[in-house]
């Protein structure tokens, strides 16, 4: 059953597709892509994610994940150890 409010094309917790073709990256100005699986919208040029939280783009510098960033080893590390002690 779909909502009579909802634009077609739209997907829970996605992206209007007709949006993403207006939004841009307020650092490089170039288009984004949508990654559907990290519910994000990627700069390429300037290597940032932006995150979609309830539908809505947070385009803001400071909010978006560094592409280039190392995940946090440590807290993997801290996942397998209570793991293994869980065996």
């Amino acid at each position: 059953m779909t909502d009579p409010d909802t634009p077609a094309g739209f997907t829970p917790n996605g992206i209007d597709p007709r949006l993403l073709e207006l939004l841009i990256c307020p650092l490089t100005r170039q288009p984004l892509s949508y990654d559907r699986a990290a519910n994000e919208l990627v700069s390429k040029k300037a290597r940032l994610a932006y995150p979609i939280r309830g539908g809505i783009a947070i385009m803001l510098p400071e909010e978006a994940r560094d592409l280039d960033a190392l995940p946090d080893l440590g807290a993997a590390r801290e996942n397998e150890t209570e793991e293994r002690e869980g065996e």
